[in-house]
């Protein structure tokens, strides 16, 4: 890596990236979104956890604006922003993102695209994306509707409404806040909780909370399909009933 992401720990179960351009407020760039589409490649590979953090009290400050004015009509066909969250949102198995301080503009919208989300008490989130002449087109317009409804995500998009982490809490934005000191523990915390699950129930239960709702019961039908042939259920169950029987 170039430097723009910094991998703060690479376990079996878990990989925890931390974006690291501290002299402009973490904003993201083409070179870091070319280093989060390698993270991507190697979990596509090799699925394990993914915790997103920031540096210095700022998760990312938005897209690049010095990037971003330089961007044509071009650009903005090829979804530069969106086809990565996309991708992240994508992977196998739950990304955590772990917000601390300022998630604006493309840096929310990452943070949307993750599975769980959870925030230091100074965590503030908006996007003021349309202040600048543009619009939320990574995800914003679609994903914080489903995350906190449509009422309150006009706001934010619209007229420039920041969300402070007790907001996000009551709005379910995000499952927990924690103090900035130990808001990495708490992320490392949740992963944990993630791995003393079955690894591959994980991967299916993710797949089919994305799928579409006409896509269930079928596909539910199958998957279990599959776990109900795995040796990792036979194992579990057989553990629960022995343990259940020495009770």
């Amino acid at each position: 890596m170039a430097g723009l992401l910094v991998v703060d720990e690479d376990r079996p179960d878990r990989l925890h990236v931390r974006l690291n351009r501290p002299d402009v407020r973490n904003a993201i760039d083409g070179a870091m979104v070319e280093e989060l589409h390698a993270v991507c490649v190697a979990l596509e590979e090799r699925p394990r956890v993914l915790i997103i953090t920031g540096t210095d009290g700022v998760f990312a400050s938005g897209a690049d604006i010095a990037e971003l004015l330089g961007r044509r009509r071009d650009d903005a066909l090829a979804g530069i922003n969106s086809g990565l969250f996309v991708r992240i949102a994508a992977l196998p198995m739950p990304v955590i993102a772990a917000i601390d301080g300022w998630a604006l503009g493309g840096g929310a919208e990452l943070a949307y695209a993750a599975d769980f989300r959870i925030a230091s008490t100074t965590a503030r989130f908006g996007n003021p994306e349309t202040s600048l002449g543009i619009v939320a087109a990574a995800g914003a317009t679609w994903r914080l509707a489903e995350l906190i409804g449509e009422p309150v995500a006009k706001e934010v998009l619209m007229a420039g409404r920041i969300l402070n982490a007790q907001e996000a809490l009551d709005l379910h934005l995000v499952t927990s806040v924690h103090p900035p000191a130990e808001l990495d523990a708490a992320a490392h915390a949740l992963a944990d909780r993630i791995a003393e699950q079955d690894a591959l129930a994980v991967r299916h239960t993710k797949q089919l909370m994305r799928a579409p709702r006409d896509a269930h019961p079928v596909a539910d039908n199958e998957a279990q399909a599959v776990l109900f042939e795995s040796d990792e259920k036979f194992a579990r169950m057989t553990a629960f009933l022995n343990r259940k029987h020495k009770a």
